[in-house]
C-alpha cells in the first residue's frame, strides 16, 4: 500500500502531524502498535478511575495559542479546556506553600504573585522580585517568537535576523542571555528560594537550575502564568479528537500495526515503512517518527545508516524515568489539600547538588468538573516520582525481582507521600503503580524514559538541539525528544514544525 506520507507512531505528536497533514489534503497513515492513540500521555481505566499517566497540566490551550492554531484547521472541535486557578501549589519540606498561576493575566495576579513571593520568601523577597522581573520579558519576547516562527531551532542566518528585528526591544538581552544558566540568576537568592525554582524547572525542564538554560527557563517558568489547564478526559481526548480528525480528513490510522524498519530505495532515499507482518507500506513524499530519537534511529534508521556523530550524541543523551502511584482518593481528603495539583519539595538538600528522585513529587488529582473519571464521592489520582531509568534494567534475573524492587519503592513513595502530605490521611489507596520497565513495554520508549530530553546548554540552542530534520531528507521526527520542555504544547509544537515543512499551511 502507498501514501504520500507515513506517519510510525500514534502518539500525540505524531497524530497532529498526520491530523494537519490530513487536512491540508495529502493522502496520510498512522502506524501505530498499541490498540489505541496517545502513546505515554494516554489515560487507562482501572476499577471505576481513569488515570492520566502525566501530571495533568496543560499549556497552550488559550486563545491564539498552539492548540487552538492547530484545530482551527481541522475539522473537529478541540477537548474542552479549563484554566487551573492556581496553576499548581508548590509545597516546601518546611510546609511553606506558595500559589503559582492565577486565573488571568491581569496585573493584579501578578501583584499577588509578587505578594506570595516576599510572603514566603522574607529572607530574600527583593532577589526573588527581580529573578522573576528579570526573566518575565524574555520569557515573554521568547513566546512570541515561537509564535511568529515555530521553527526557532532550525531558523536560517536571515530568518533569525528578520525575528530579531521584530523584537529589537529584546533581542540583544536574549542574545547575550544564551550560554546562561537559570542557577547564574539566582545567586543573591536564599537556598528556600532557589529549590523553590529547582523542583519547578525540574518539571518543565528535566533539569535544575545549575544545568538549566536561562532562556528555557524565562519561558518555562513564564508558563503558568499564561495558564495552564485541566482537559476534560486528559490527554486521551485529545488523541480521539485528533484520531477522528485525520479519518474525517480522508487519512487513515492502522492500529495494532507494529513497525519494524524504515525501508530504503537504491539511492539511499527513504521509501517507507517496513512492517513486523512482512508488509512494506510506501510513502512517496515523507515518512514522520513519532518514536524517540533513540528509537527513530536505533529502531527505525539501523545502527548502520546513522552517522557516526549521532550516534555519539544518542549515545550520551539521557531522559528522566517515572515511577508512578495511582490512586483513588476520597474527595473530601483532595480538598482538605490548598489544590488540586501540588509540586511537593520533601528534602531541601542544602548544600547538595540537587537531586530530583530524592527531593521532590507531583500530586495530581482529576478535576472535581470532570466527574467521569472517578466514582462517586472520589478523585483519581497520579502521583509522579522521579527515577533512574535505568536501574529498573539491570540486574534483573526474573519478573520477581522487578516487582520486590517496586514493592521496596512503593512503601518509600508511601511514606514520603503521608509525611508531606498529612491532610490526606487514610483517605486515599494504591489502585496500580507504574515503573519504566511499566513505561516501556507500553510504548517501547528506550528505557521507558518519559518526558523531554533535560533542557540543559549542552542541548539547546541552535546546533545543539534535536530537532525535526533528520540526514534525510525526506525523513522527519516529531515529538517530546526533538523539541524543547515536556508536555503537549512541545510535543504538539513539534508536529506543527514537521507538517509545515512537508506541507505549508495557508
Amino acid at each position: 500500500m502507498t501514501h504520500e506520507v507515513v506517519v510510525v507512531g500514534a502518539g500525540v505528536g505524531g497524530l497532529t502531524t498526520a491530523a494537519l497533514l490530513a487536512a491540508r489534503g495529502l493522502d496520510v497513515c498512522v502506524l501505530e502498535r498499541e490498540p489505541d492513540g496517545g502513546g505515554c500521555a494516554t489515560t487507562f481505566a482501572r476499577f471505576g478511575y481513569e488515570f492520566e499517566t502525566t501530571a495533568g497540566l496543560y499549556a497552550g490551550w488559550g486563545a491564539g495559542d498552539i492548540h487552538a492554531r492547530v484545530f482551527s484547521e481541522l475539522p473537529v472541535a478541540p477537548p474542552e479546556a479549563r484554566r487551573l486557578a492556581p496553576a499548581y501549589v508548590v509545597r516546601l519540606p518546611d510546609a511553606t506553600e506558595v500559589r503559582v498561576g492565577a486565573g488571568d493575566e491581569s496585573e493584579n495576579s501578578v501583584g499577588e504573585f509578587e505578594e506570595e513571593l516576599r510572603r514566603a520568601f522574607p529572607e530574600c523577597a527583593p532577589a526573588a522580585l527581580d529573578f522573576y522581573r528579570e526573566l518575565t520579558p524574555i520569557g515573554e519576547a521568547l513566546h512570541r517568537a515561537a509564535r511568529r516562527t515555530p521553527a526557532l531551532a532550525t531558523l536560517s542566518k536571515f530568518g533569525r535576523m528578520k525575528l530579531m528585528a521584530a523584537e529589537a526591544r529584546h533581542a540583544s538581552r536574549v542574545l547575550a542571555l544564551q550560554t546562561h544558566t537559570a542557577a547564574e540568576h539566582l545567586a543573591a537568592t536564599s537556598t528556600r528560594f532557589r529549590r523553590f525554582i529547582d523542583a519547578q524547572l525540574q518539571i518543565y525542564a528535566g533539569c535544575a537550575s545549575d544545568e538549566c538554560a536561562y532562556p528555557y527557563a524565562a519561558v518555562a517558568l513564564n508558563l503558568p502564568r499564561r495558564g495552564l489547564y485541566a482537559l476534560r478526559g486528559g490527554a486521551s481526548a485529545l488523541a480521539r479528537a485528533l484520531t477522528d480528525s485525520i479519518k474525517l480528513s480522508g487519512g487513515r490510522v492502522r492500529f495494532d500495526t507494529t513497525a519494524l524498519r524504515l525501508a530504503f530505495d537504491a539511492d539511499g532515499r527513504v521509501a517507507g515503512v517496513d512492517l513486523l507482518s512482512g508488509e512494506t507500506v510506501r510513502a512517496t513524499r515523507a515518512v514522520v517518527s513519532n518514536l524517540t530519537v533513540w528509537d527513530t534511529y536505533g529502531k527505525l534508521v539501523g545502527a548502520s545508516r546513522t552517522p557516526g556523530h549521532l550516534r555519539a550524541r544518542l549515545k550520551s543523551a539521557r531522559g528522566w524515568g517515572a515511577y508512578v502511584l495511582y490512586l483513588g482518593a476520597d474527595d473530601a481528603a483532595v480538598r482538605r489539600l490548598s489544590a488540586d495539583r501540588l509540586i511537593v519539595l520533601d528534602s531541601w538538600q542544602e548544600g547538595e547538588t540537587y537531586d530530583a528522585t530524592r527531593a521532590q513529587f507531583m500530586f495530581s488529582a482529576s478535576p472535581a468538573w470532570d466527574a467521569a473519571r472517578a466514582p462517586t464521592g472520589k478523585r483519581a489520582v497520579t502521583v509522579s516520582l522521579y527515577t533512574d531509568a535505568a536501574d529498573w534494567f539491570a540486574y534483573h534475573t526474573d519478573e520477581s525481582e522487578h516487582e520486590t524492587q517496586d514493592q521496596q519503592m512503593l512503601e518509600t513513595c508511601w511514606a514520603r507521600l503521608h509525611a508531606a502530605l498529612p491532610e490526606l490521611g487514610a483517605g486515599v489507596e494504591v489502585i496500580e503503580t507504574a515503573t519504566p520497565r511499566t513505561f516501556y513495554e507500553q510504548t517501547r520508549r528506550k528505557l521507558g524514559m518519559t518526558g523531554g530530553i533535560p533542557q540543559t546548554l549542552a542541548n539547546t540552542g541552535t546546533g545543539n538541539a534535536f530537532t525535526h530534520r533528520t540526514p534525510f531528507p525526506n525523513l522527519y521526527t516529531v515529538g517530546d525528544t526533538v523539541f524543547p520542555g515536556n508536555g503537549l504544547a512541545a510535543v504538539t509544537q513539534s508536529a506543527l514544525i514537521a507538517a509545515d515543512e512537508i506541507a505549508p499551511g495557508k
